[in-house]
């Protein structure tokens, strides 16, 4: 894709500003129409009617954004989208309910305000009036199609808990009434009614044309957060009625978001020109008119941006550190956390890691800066906390949670304080210098990264504690099966280098590790998602072996981390919800040591000098405060 494609794109984004009545008067270039034949799909071949103008006085362009999906995305439909790229597109031409800003805070977005009852199993959000359903056709320009309201909410989250629709977060609406029931049923055997039965039974409802109630089957104080995911943005019942699957494609899609789409040539790019018909723009934000967006491979967007062709791209991790020892385009990285750990955890039941001691020994022994600069060397941060710090709630850079993860720089010890206290607390559980400690097994999923921490970690290990550490591998669903509770037997199995186990293995009493590698990434910026969802052994899961100390009274206030974590689903307030998660946080990581946080994922973009943008890890970038130079 060289210079052609975008020139085009720009005359193409022009006419449509212009024909949607654009703030900035520009004089209209003569159209000449033609038939352009797209490859939609790789299998169907269409014409489609382009408007191909003379080359336009460079002062009347619009202001473009150029990026790259990275590919074609998998679905531009709310409820289907999955994939960066998709997701990217879907923030920008929908709004939903609420939004979520980078530290995790929930913001009004389509719904200006929320409330709870008091048994926190109604919420009602009351709707702007102003957003409408656009639509955009090179024929006749931008149609606005009457207001967004809460009957399209509620066909929205029907439509969601549907299985026909094939949601693939439908489960995170299962808090909501109704949503499993429907989600999970064989419709095929049921009657008619009987379906109809379940999707009017989804606890949803307008109470008038800017009022929507939701009726929970639990207290869920996080879900304002969940009102922001794309499965639950309002969707234009009649423009899905009319196109089916088609309704997606220009000329069919009707959105209610900051940009619009102008065109989509499957496989090829894709471009969204501003919304001059949302009201959001009366409110501030950037100055992007419009997007264009490739679908180029890593390298060769790399190369794009090298040429001046793209405004920022997404860096593949092989390409980082080439990237970071260059002069020029050093200086244009940007490290982003997203919303993804990685962790060690402890098997709490088996000797000598059953000794808080010993776990606290051994994380504190771990050099998180030295770990991430030299071992991952992809961008990752250090960390002190399960959760990163987009996440509501996370500890992430709080001293008062395990110190001796942080640097000085940070408020924490440092590494040479934290490896002191690690030899002391080891000669307190009674090992001084690493003397009677038992040979350590370090388990981790067979690929190279985890296998190139692993490493690093048991040397630090070796050196700074004077302990013996074995270090085994296996395939993923072998992996799986070890830490779900399957265990391993002590059989002949292939090498470490074939990704398994040798003849003889650490294991301990009933196949398990002493220690293991786990990654989490969240669905939500909220630590129900995280805490609870992953820790919490009343809910049945306790990889960690950890119940006992789960459910010991280790907060401050004599609450244990059970406890904690599901006083904060309850609450709806938001600043008792942050302590009481902080306050497991410390619990996790720092008071019973059931882990060791090693760190942060982040995602590296190269930006361009001149492009002010900020970064979604999660739900989509949204371009509409975005700012140009």
């Amino acid at each position: 894709m060289g210079h052609g494609f975008w020139c085009l794109a720009a005359c193409l984004l022009l006419l449509l500003l212009l024909a949607a009545g654009c703030s900035r008067q520009r004089p209209a270039p003569t159209a000449v129409p033609a038939v352009q034949t797209v490859l939609v799909r790789e299998t169907v071949i269409v014409e489609r009617i382009v408007e191909v103008t003379p080359t336009p006085d460079p002062s009347a362009q619009p202001t473009t954004l150029r990026l790259n999906l990275g590919g074609e995305p998998t679905s531009i439909d709310p409820a289907l989208a999955a994939d960066p790229g998709s997701l990217d597109v879907v923030a920008n031409l929908f709004m939903g309910l609420t939004s979520v800003d980078g530290q995790g805070q929930v913001q009004p977005a389509l719904a200006k305000a929320w409330s709870v009852s008091p048994d926190g199993l109604r919420w009602t959000f009351t709707l702007r009036a102003d957003v409408p359903w656009v639509n955009y056709r090179p024929a006749s320009g931008v149609t606005a199609l009457g207001p967004v309201t809460a009957d399209d909410v509620v066909y929205a989250l029907r439509r969601a808990c549907d299985p026909r629709t094939g949601a693939t977060q439908a489960r995170l609406n299962y808090v909501i009434a109704g949503c499993q029931a429907l989600h999970t049923a064989d419709l095929a055997g049921l009657s008619d009614q009987a379906v109809q039965a379940l999707v009017e039974g989804v606890g949803v409802q307008a109470l008038d044309e800017t009022t929507v109630e939701f009726t929970l089957v639990e207290p869920a104080g996080h879900f304002p957060a969940i009102a922001a995911l794309p499965i639950n943005h309002p969707l234009p019942p009649a423009a899905l009625q009319e196109h089916g699957q088609a309704w997606t494609e220009p000329g069919n899609m009707v959105s209610n978001g900051p940009y619009l789409l102008a065109g989509w040539f499957h496989g090829d790019s894709l471009t969204l020109a501003r919304n001059p018909l949302w009201p959001g723009w009366a409110e501030g934000g950037g100055n992007v008119e419009q997007v264009l967006l490739a679908m180029l491979p890593a390298g060769q967007a790399l190369e794009a941006y090298r040429a001046g062709e793209l405004d920022s791209v997404a860096l593949a991790p092989e390409q980082r550190q080439a990237i970071a020892a260059d002069p020029a385009l050093g200086a244009q990285l940007v490290f982003v956390p997203t919303s993804c750990s990685e962790y060690y955890g402890f098997t709490h039941n088996l000797p000598p890691v059953d000794d808080v001691l010993v776990r606290r020994a051994l994380s504190a022994a771990i050099d998180r800066q030295q770990l991430t600069t030299q071992a991952t060397a992809g961008g990752e941060l250090p960390a002190n906390s399960f959760a990163p710090a987009m996440v509501w709630g996370s500890a992430a850079g709080d001293a008062a949670s395990a110190p001796w993860a942080l640097a000085e720089a940070q408020g924490g010890w440092g590494y040479a304080q934290a490896l002191a206290q690690a030899q002391a607390w080891l000669a307190e559980a009674g090992y001084p210098g690493g003397q009677g400690f038992p040979t350590l097994t370090l388990l981790h999923n067979a690929a190279a990264g985890p296998g190139q921490t692993a490493q690093a970690v048991a040397a630090m290990w070796r050196a700074g504690l004077g302990i013996e550490v074995t270090v085994e591998s296996l395939l993923w669903q072998e992996y799986w099966n070890v830490l779900s509770g399957g265990g391993l037997g002590q059989e002949t199995g292939p090498s470490e280098g074939d990704g398994g186990l040798g003849q003889e293995t650490g294991l301990g009493e009933g196949g398990q590790p002493h220690v293991w590698r786990m990654g989490y990434c969240g669905e939500l910026p909220d630590q129900d998602n995280w805490l609870r969802q992953e820790f919490n052994t009343d809910g049945g899961v306790d990889r960690l072996r950890w119940a006992e100390s789960a459910n010991a009274p280790l907060a401050a206030d004599g609450r244990s981390f059970n406890q904690l974590t599901a006083a904060a689903r309850q609450s709806s307030d938001p600043a008792e919800r942050q302590a009481l998660y902080q306050a497991a946080e410390r619990i996790l990581n720092d008071t019973a040591a059931a882990i060791a946080p090693l760190y942060y994922y982040s995602d590296v973009y190269l930006t361009r000098p001149g492009v002010q943008r900020t970064y979604d890890a999660l739900n989509g970038n949204q371009f509409a405060g975005w700012i140009i130079d």
